[in-house]
Order: C-alpha cells, then sequence, then structure tokens
C-alpha cells in the first residue's frame, strides 16, 4: 500500500496500538490530544519567560519564542517517542511537554547565572537521561508513591505563587498590582472553567481550562485588557532559531539542580509509561522502557539547542487514551506534526503572549492545583503512619522555606533577602528552588526512615505496609476524570509492572505480585519465569483482558501457549 492510500485509507496491523487510521478519522484525534494539553504547554514559557524579562534577562517580546520554540519541540519529541528509531522511543500514545518540575529551579539559575546557564543544564539534563537510560528501572526504586506524590505536590504548591502573581495584574504593576478589575477576571476566568466541568459534555470538559482560557480573553477584549501590539511585529512562518539566547554556558551547580530534576521527568514518564502500556495492552519490559527515557533525554537536549525546556510525558494525554479507548500511537504521531506546525507560527504565539495576566492567573489557579490535587493523588496510596507523615511535612516544610523573604527600606532604598542569601551561589542555586530543595529532602528522607521501601524486592516493600495499589482498571473506569486533570495519573505502583513483566523476577515474587493486584496478571502471563500453576490460577480467575491476551498468544502458537503456560513464548 503506498503513502497517500495508507494516508486515505487506514491501515491495520497486529497489535491496534499500530494500526494507522484514516487521516479525517486520525487528524480530529490528534487535535482532541493537543487541545488536553494545550494550556499547560504554554504555561512554562509563559512562567519563566516573564521572570527573565522581570529578571532584565530578555525583552518581553521575546517570549515569543519560547512558545514557538516550546511548541516546535514538543512535537518533535512526540513524533519521537511515538514513531520511534533504533533504542529511541517507546513506540505509545505518549505526548510530550514541558514538565513543571523544572520551572523554580530554571528560574533560579537564570537568575543565578543567568538565561545561557538555563540551556547548558538543560542539555546536560538531556544527556544525564539518555546515560542512564539502561538502568532507570533499578533508579526507580528511589521514588515509590511517598516520594513522588510529595514531589508533585510541592511542585503544584509552589508554581501557586506564579498564578497569584498574573491574578493581581502581574507583580511589574507596582501600585496596581491586586487592582479591583484584575482580581475580578481572575475569579471569572475561574467561575467559567467551573462552569464548563460543571454543563458542558464530556468532550468539552476535558478542555475546561483551555476553553476558559479563551472565554476569559475574549471577555477582556472590551475592556482593553488584552495587549497584542506584539502580533502585528511577528512573521506569519518561521523556524525557531537554534542558541537564539547564546551558546549555553554549562554551571556545575546549575547541572546538579537539574539533574536532580531529570531523576522527577523519569518517575514521572516511568508511571506514564507504565500506565498507557496497561491501557494499550502493551507489554512494557525494561528495554522497553529505556527507550522511552533515551527519547525524553534526546527531546531535552534538543530543547536546549532549541532554548527551550526539558520534556516529559504529558500525563493528561494518558487519561485521555483510557477515555477515548483509542489506542493507536499514531494519534500522538498526528498531535506531534500539528504541535510542529503550531511552532512554525510566530503570530499564534504572539496571541497567546498577549492574553491578560487577570485570565492567566484564573487558569493557572486550576492548572497548578490540579498539579498539587495530583500529588495528593499520588499520596492517597500510601499508608500515613507517623514516619511517613514526617517526610511529607518536613518536605513540604523545607520547600516553603524558599518562599520566606525579609523586606526593609534602607536609606530610602527597598531592599529584598532572601533566606539563603548568604550562602555560597552553588548553594542557592540548588536550593533557592522550592521544587529541588523539597525533592532532594523527600529522597533523602525516605532514604533515612522507609529504607525497605527502596528495596528492589516487591516481597519486601510490600510487606512494610508502605502502598495501597489503586489498579490501572480504576484508572480507566473514571469515566468522569477530565483529560486535563494534572501532569501526573496515577495508576498502579510502576515498581510492580515492571517486576512482574522481568524475566528475571523469581516465581515467589510473581505469586506475591498476582495475589497483590489483579491489574498485574496480564504482564504475569507473558513472563517467560511465571510458573504454570500460577498462569492457570490467573486464567480461572475469568479476566476478560487476560483470556484476550491469551487468545491472541494461542493464534500465533497454535494452541501451546494456554497449554504449555508462557514458557512456550520462547518457542514462538
Amino acid at each position: 500500500m503506498s503513502f497517500l492510500q495508507t494516508i486515505k485509507h487506514g491501515r491495520d496491523a497486529d497489535h491496534p496500538v499500530d494500526d494507522i487510521p484514516p487521516f479525517l478519522k486520525l487528524f480530529p484525534l490528534g487535535l482532541q490530544h493537543v487541545m488536553a494539553m494545550y494550556a499547560g504547554a504554554v504555561a512554562v514559557p509563559l512562567i519563566v519567560g516573564g521572570a527573565m524579562v522581570g529578571a532584565g534577562q530578555m525583552q518581553s517580546n521575546e517570549i515569543v519564542h519560547l512558545i514557538t520554540a516550546d511548541l516546535f519541540v514538543a512535537g518533535i519529541a512526540t513524533i519521537l517517542q511515538a514513531v520511534g528509531f533504533w533504542r529511541f522511543g517507546v513506540r505509545l500514545p505518549l505526548m510530550q511537554g514541558v514538565t513543571f518540575a523544572a520551572v523554580g529551579p530554571m528560574i533560579t539559575i537564570g537568575l543565578n547565572h543567568g538565561i545561557t546557564a538555563i540551556y547548558g543544564s538543560v542539555i546536560a539534563c538531556g544527556v544525564f537521561m539518555i546515560l542512564v537510560a539502561p538502568i532507570v528501572g533499578k533508579l526507580i526504586r528511589f521514588f515509590p508513591p511517598l516520594v513522588t506524590g510529595t514531589i508533585i505536590l510541592i511542585i503544584g504548591v509552589s508554581l501557586m505563587r506564579v498564578a497569584a502573581g498574573w491574578f493581581g495584574g502581574g507583580t511589574a504593576k507596582g501600585e496596581d498590582f491586586g487592582a479591583p478589575k484584575a482580581i475580578a477576571f481572575g475569579f471569572l476566568t475561574l467561575l467559567l472553567i467551573i462552569l464548563i466541568e460543571r454543563f458542558a459534555p464530556p468532550t468539552i470538559k476535558r478542555v475546561s481550562i483551555l476553553i476558559g482560557l479563551v472565554l476569559g480573553t475574549l471577555i477582556s477584549i472590551p475592556f482593553g485588557m488584552a495587549d497584542w501590539s506584539s502580533v502585528g511585529e511577528s512573521s506569519w512562518v518561521a523556524i525557531p532559531e537554534p542558541f537564539y539566547f547564546g551558546f549555553p554556558t554549562f554551571d556545575v551547580s546549575s547541572i546538579i539542580a537539574m539533574i536532580i530534576v531529570a531523576l522527577v521527568i523519569m518517575t514521572e514518564t516511568t508511571g506514564d509509561i507504565v500506565a498507557v502500556g496497561e491501557i494499550v495492552d502493551k507489554k512494557i519490559t525494561p528495554r522497553r522502557l529505556a527507550d522511552g527515557m533515551r527519547a525524553d533525554g534526546l527531546g531535552t537536549v534538543l530543547g536546549g539547542i532549541f532554548n527551550t525546556f526539558p520534556y516529559t510525558a504529558f500525563a493528561q494525554n494518558v487519561g485521555l487514551v483510557a477515555i477515548t479507548g483509542v489506542k493507536t500511537r499514531h494519534v500522538a504521531t498526528c498531535a506531534g506534526g500539528i504541535l510542529v506546525v503550531l511552532g512554525l507560527l510566530p503570530k499564534m504565539a504572539a496571541i497567546i503572549e498577549g492574553i491578560p495576566l487577570p485570565v492567566l492567573g484564573g487558569a493557572g489557579v486550576a492548572l497548578f492545583g490540579m498539579v498539587a490535587a495530583s500529588g495528593v493523588r499520588t499520596l492517597s496510596k500510601v499508608k500515613f503512619n507517623n514516619t511517613n507523615i514526617l517526610v511529607v511535612a518536613i518536605s513540604v516544610g523545607v520547600a516553603m522555606l524558599t518562599e520566606a523573604k525579609l523586606y526593609y527600606t534602607s536609606d530610602g532604598v527597598s531592599v529584598s533577602l532572601d533566606l539563603y542569601h548568604q550562602f555560597p551561589d552553588w548553594f542557592q542555586t540548588i536550593f533557592h528552588s522550592g521544587i529541588s530543595a523539597g525533592a532532594l529532602t523527600a529522597i533523602v528522607l525516605n532514604l533515612l526512615l522507609n529504607t525497605r521501601s527502596t528495596s528492589p524486592d516487591p516481597a519486601d516493600y510490600h510487606n512494610t505496609g508502605e502502598i495501597d495499589v489503586v489498579t490501572a482498571e480504576g484508572l480507566a473506569s473514571s469515566e468522569g476524570m477530565s483529560a486535563a486533570d494534572g501532569p501526573r495519573g496515577g495508576a498502579f505502583d510502576p515498581r510492580d509492572a515492571l517486576a512482574a513483566a522481568d524475566p528475571a523476577t523469581p516465581p515467589e515474587t510473581l505469586k506475591l505480585l498476582a495475589e497483590h493486584d489483579a491489574g498485574l496478571h496480564r504482564f504475569i502471563v507473558t513472563n517467560p519465569s511465571a510458573p504454570s500453576e500460577l498462569c492457570d490460577w490467573i486464567k480461572a480467575q475469568g479476566d476478560p483482558t487476560v483470556t484476550r491476551l491469551l487468545d491472541v498468544w494461542d493464534d500465533k502458537t497454535e494452541g501451546r501457549f494456554s497449554a504449555r503456560g508462557p514458557r512456550s513464548q520462547s518457542s514462538s
């Protein structure tokens, strides 16, 4: 079948994830994914760009470049993850976007070392991710739900300061900050989002924040709040320029701060890859996971080259896959193509840059609040004994210490001092960001106080009573869940899924996992190390998903798969 025929008529494959739907069906599905992630995708350039403009590191009209470069590289990174080449790309329907975890550290790096240091550390972050991709399955044990949930909660709470600044009209307004008109439009945007969630059909609810942002902007136009003066100055079409702000500089403390972000990114991506693999019935092996991490790393390196930011899988799009039931990875391929095209349209980015800050603030409160709520959802899997409560409490507390400032007037000059202003630059670069400070605290405290929770053996960390598993079926059945439910969704502990799929996992551990979480059965029955009696027990449970999986393998092996157990897979 020729390329044009494939575009027109589509093509079926052995597995639904490899199907290519006809373009007329594929394009609206891809556009739906873009709309679900768009508000989150453009938020980071606006946040970091605004901070750099306030610090005199860039001009306000250069935010347009950040937005176009972000969308352009997000599209390339999405195509890389969905299509893949060699050992890059997980080849699943995953959308790539800028991670919120990098916002605080990048702003701190930019303020202390300049904007070129941001991009040097982003490139180093991507290289680090590529290099450690083969061992990411071993690193994930240091990020149980207690740690990841705490970090995601800290990210959301830390970003709320940005939303508050937008809500009041922008901190550069001086005495006009907090004007009643600005506050009114912030709450109006929030009200619009709430009304959409309450009364709109499910298709519209999935993009409630984006639509609230658009409606709030349209209503603000008669009040003279939108500033689109830069739209006329922007070209219609332009390719983002590499190294737009100059050649990157590499500062050691900045690189360390971004490596901490890289660890958070890899943890987020692991959960998302395992979750979407479960939804589309694709087995996630350590090798496939490493392929996904390499794609994340390469996307992040491209982000540094094009002067944008680190990239990770967007979990709201994982939720969209679960809700729509469309399993083909080429929906993400199409969405990536749409993002690339949007990244070539500076006028579109200039329109976004001109959205009134109070409208952005209203949307930001919802968006960043969803990030924090996603952290709470992940923490809901944790058994909260005194130790775990202490880990969360101290980590959040240390993160919030970075918000402490002393304001006073000396000889008529206003002075603002940060808590760590007397410490060396390298210390401030790492600990001035609440996200990196809180993440480090959570990781270290969990290692000190929950030593068994970081064991590589599921039989060990489950015996701590640390987590209560929520299966992927719970995620997929959440019909009322918006696809924009924040950048983390949480199904099961990804450590369990990786162990269930790993042939090196002992039979005794596979049995424990099978009894612990029925959502892992489809991984276990295709594991060559799974004992035949365990597979017989799983089949007897009557899970239709497992039954369909066995039927597929029986077709390929002429019935030998079910007759002899998963060991026959190696002979097929």
